[in-house]
């Protein structure tokens, strides 16, 4: 199966920038889904950004801040985020997923964490 790995994650100041990176490894097929999730202590998790079908989404509380991107070539999306915020403290994962004769599958890495101080 298609197996995710994070990396980027660390301890910044608010203000400054992170650039996470999740990449595949695996059995490749059509990939129609890359995007970002992250969930903070005893909360749910949510939506950070998404690029599917060809088009990009973000949660409203990116607020401009985050950029997701993807390298085609490696299977490997990103996350820039910049002015990040105390609030964005989470553990953040990457999702993809493919289209496996018509059935989507679903893979998820197992999480880096952000941690943003005042």
């Amino acid at each position: 199966q298609l197996q995710l790995v994070e990396s980027g994650g660390g301890l910044v100041q608010a203000g400054g920038s992170l650039r996470l990176s999740c990449a595949a490894s695996g059995t490749m097929f059509r990939i129609i889904a890359m995007g970002w999730y992250r969930q903070a202590p005893g909360k749910a998790r949510e939506l950070v950004a998404q690029i599917s079908s060809g088009t990009t989404n973000y949660a409203d509380f990116v607020e401009g801040r985050f950029t997701i991107s993807r390298d085609t070539a490696k299977n490997t999306v990103y996350l820039q985020m910049n002015s990040l915020k105390p609030e964005d403290t989470a553990v953040y994962y990457c999702k993809q997923a493919d289209s496996f004769y018509g059935v989507t599958r679903d893979f998820w890495g197992l999480g880096t964490q952000v941690t943003v101080s005042s």
